[in-house]
């Protein structure tokens, strides 16, 4: 197991996802340092609490959530880099989206389930060619969305993504 660099993925994802929106267009709704007030509903609760707005969510709700949702099981495991593109990803376009496109990268059956088979591979692969790889899948991914109002930011927020997960690696 490498030390955890979900600090320092975590900054990055954050200043990623920018602060509140609203957007009608984005199907995640109203949306805070980019946990949607569906998620952090029903996050409160899981543990017995309120709904409340998710623009009002302390840093420490929205760092919980990150990792215990988006970091946890998986990144920890990870080279480093790789866990922070993964961890992006899983919050961009969701956990299952995220495992697959890490398949489709390490070239193993893209079922969407991190098991032994699919740690294994990213075990073995090279972490920079992976990151390339990644991206490449994420990359097309955006483009078969058909969403061009949404297009250059991600392809945007995957270069830059990209370039902190190699700058990672030195």
């Amino acid at each position: 197991m490498v030390a955890s660099t979900f600090p320092r993925a975590l900054a990055l994802v954050l200043k990623s996802e920018g602060g509140n929106a609203d957007d009608p267009q984005d199907h995640g709704g109203r949306t805070s340092r980019g946990i949607t007030q569906r998620e952090y509903d029903a996050w409160l609760a899981e543990r017995g609490l309120p709904p409340a707005d998710v623009w009002a969510a302390s840093d420490q709700d929205i760092q919980t959530i990150y990792h215990e949702e988006y970091w946890k099981p998986f990144c920890d495991g990870f080279p480093v880099g790789v866990d922070y593109l993964y961890f992006d990803m899983a919050v961009n376009g969701g956990p299952h989206r995220a495992a697959v496109l890490l398949q489709r990268a390490v070239g193993v059956t893209d079922d969407g389930r991190i098991g032994p088979v699919t740690r294994q591979a990213v075990a073995a692969a090279d972490a920079k060619q992976l990151i390339t790889d990644y991206s490449d899948a994420k990359r097309n991914f955006y483009r078969s969305l058909h969403q061009p109002r949404f297009l250059n930011g991600w392809l945007n927020r995957t270069a830059s993504v990209e370039a902190n997960a190699l700058a990672l690696l030195a």
